[in-house]
């Protein structure tokens, strides 16, 4: 695992240290413009410094997703050390900071505090930070992140082996931006799906291995059986999917928020 036994950083990256002017290099010439002072970092709130010395694995240099319960256990751990309402304030600074959110966003499971993956970030956890690491990048960029962001969706919704309905299902609170990544995922993914099943049709049809078949149309073969292997998986899914079941209680369908 990499070492995280740096110091946890702000949230503000200090930029680099101001430029000195340049010279006047001749009568005439101007001098280069000095650039923007550098802002002050913010602090780090003391108790997260307090859970670095405690737990470096966890609240150092790498964010990962924290185990459910993280809060009652480290009161637990250090009833002399830390504060309820202050543990309370730092970890949900801690757990709505950016580093934090893009590590959820990137599907990393969640961590003990030795820094041990122990159970998966539920899907509505992981479609929200992908929608809010979005948002905050987008609100400081010109360019156009919902590509990105899409691309986020479509790994999100294959990790959580979710349909369709059941992963809107899931996630149920969506704005317009949301909806229109998701439509834009779904379809692509459904575009991808038919493909593979094109293929898996045009191979089953040839009676070729599947050397045979790659060679024939100018393809990897490794590329071709990776390809296969998830059309016949899609399609045993298929064929499993039970007959739908009456409507579950509203209030058991709600998501739990992602609380550390």
């Amino acid at each position: 695992m990499t070492d995280t036994t740096t110091a946890p950083e702000s949230e503000s990256t200090p930029a680099p240290a101001r430029q000195r002017p340049a010279r006047q290099g001749g009568r005439g010439r101007p001098q280069a413009k000095p650039q923007n002072p550098a802002r002050a970092p913010r602090a780090v709130h003391p108790v997260l410094q307090q859970l670095f010395e405690l737990h470096p694995k966890m609240f150092g240099a790498q964010f990962l997703p924290l185990k459910l319960g993280v809060y009652q256990e480290l009161l637990a751990l250090h009833p002399d050390v830390l504060k309820r309402d202050e543990l309370k304030v730092a970890l949900g600074l801690h757990a709505r900071s950016m580093r934090y959110l893009e590590s959820v966003a990137a599907g990393h499971p969640r961590h003990d505090l030795n820094g041990e993956p122990v159970e998966r970030v539920a899907p509505e956890h992981v479609h929200h930070a992908i929608m809010e690491v979005f948002r905050r990048r987008q609100a400081r960029s010109n360019e156009d992140l919902r590509p990105y962001a899409r691309a986020q969706l479509i790994e999100a919704i294959e990790a959580s082996g979710l349909s369709k309905e059941d992963y809107l299902l899931c996630i149920r609170q969506q704005d317009e931006v949301s909806v229109a990544l998701l439509d834009d995922a779904f379809s692509e993914l459904a575009e991808q799906a038919a493909k593979r099943d094109a293929l898996r049709s045009m191979f089953e049809a040839s009676g070729k291995s599947v050397a045979e078949f790659a060679d024939m149309y100018g393809m990897d073969p490794d590329e071709v059986a990776r390809t296969l292997e998830r059309a016949r998986a899609a399609q045993t899914t298929q064929a499993a999917v039970p007959a739908p079941a009456e409507p579950a209680d509203e209030a058991a369908a709600t998501p739990t928020p992602d609380a550390p």
